[in-house]
C-alpha cells in the first residue's frame, strides 16, 4: 500500500465526508464527529490559506451541523450543491425532472422495508441497507430498474445504498468549479474518499496532475491509500505539527541576538 506524501502548503484539498472524515454509521444522522476533527479541520484550513472543501453526497447544511462552528467551501449532493468560499452563500439545488416521479415509484414499491430506508435529499434520493446486507442485490436492481424510465437520472452504487441523481453533476465537476475560485487556483488539486463516488473527484484531480488518495482497500484509480479514518485524522494532523514547527522557528529567529 503507496501511503501518500506529506501534506503540503501548495495544496487545493478536497475531502469526502462518510468513510473518510467519520466513520459510516447505520444511519446518515447516526455518524459520531471525533473531538479533535473540527480544530484539526480549522488547522488545515489555515495552513492551506483556505484551500479546503468538503466534497460530500450529503446536503451542506448537513456537514454544517456535524463540524459546527466550520462554515468550510463544500459541494453537496454530489455537486449538485455548492458554497464556494469560506462562509459564502449556499447555492440551492433545483429539483430536476423525475425526481418527485421516482420518490413515489420507490414508496410503493415494497422495498422499504426490514431494514431498507429512504433518505430524500430534494435533489437526489438514497435508498440505504446497511441494516439489511443481505438484500443488496434486490435492493439494487430494483433502483436501478425505477430509475431507467427517467433519462435525466442514473443510478449509482455507494457502501450499503443506491443513491438516483441527476446525470449532470459529480464530484469531478465540483473539484473542476473549486478550482476555478481565488483560494484554489493554481493548487496541486488532492482528493481523498472512500466509496466509489468520490471516484469521479479522484478521477478530476489527477487528471490536473495532482493525486487522489483512496480511504480502504476497494479498488480505486488513486495513486495513493489511507487504511482507515484514523489514518486520515493522523495524515491531517500533519498541518498542526508543521505550523507548530513554523512558529518555533519564528520565535528561534525572533529571540536570536
Amino acid at each position: 500500500m503507496t501511503r501518500p506524501p506529506h501534506l503540503a502548503k501548495e495544496m487545493a484539498l478536497f475531502l469526502d465526508f462518510d468513510g473518510t472524515l467519520v466513520e459510516l454509521a447505520h444511519t446518515p444522522g447516526a455518524v459520531a464527529v471525533s473531538d479533535q476533527l473540527i480544530p484539526t479541520l480549522q488547522e488545515v484550513q489555515d495552513h492551506l490559506d483556505g484551500a479546503l472543501a468538503v466534497v460530500s453526497g450529503r446536503d451542506v447544511r448537513d456537514i454544517d451541523r456535524f463540524l459546527d462552528p466550520l462554515t468550510l467551501p463544500a459541494a453537496g449532493l454530489h455537486g449538485l450543491q455548492r458554497r464556494l468560499t469560506v462562509g459564502g452563500e449556499l447555492e440551492a439545488a433545483k429539483v430536476w425532472p423525475g425526481v418527485a416521479e421516482l420518490r413515489q415509484d420507490i414508496l410503493l414499491s415494497g422495498i422499504l422495508t426490514d431494514g431498507v430506508n429512504l433518505e430524500d435529499k430534494g435533489s437526489a434520493l438514497c435508498v440505504h441497507y446497511r441494516a439489511a446486507p443481505d438484500r443488496e442485490e434486490e435492493v439494487r436492481a430494483r433502483v436501478v430498474e425505477m430509475t431507467a424510465r427517467f433519462p435525466s437520472l442514473h443510478a449509482i452504487f455507494g457502501n450499503m445504498v443506491v443513491e438516483a441523481k441527476p446525470t449532470a453533476e459529480d464530484k469531478g465537476t465540483a473539484v473542476r468549479r473549486f478550482l476555478e475560485m481565488p483560494a484554489f487556483k493554481g493548487r496541486l488539486p488532492v482528493f481523498i474518499g472512500d466509496d466509489v463516488t468520490d471516484e469521479d473527484g479522484i478521477a478530476a484531480v489527477q487528471a490536473l496532475g495532482g493525486y487522489g488518495i483512496k480511504v480502504g482497500a476497494q479498488d480505486s484509480a488513486a495513486f495513493f491509500r489511507l487504511p482507515t479514518v484514523k489514518d486520515v485524522h493522523d495524515w491531517l494532523a500533519q498541518a498542526n505539527d508543521i505550523v507548530s514547527l513554523e512558529n518555533q522557528r519564528l520565535r528561534s529567529q525572533h529571540d536570536a541576538p
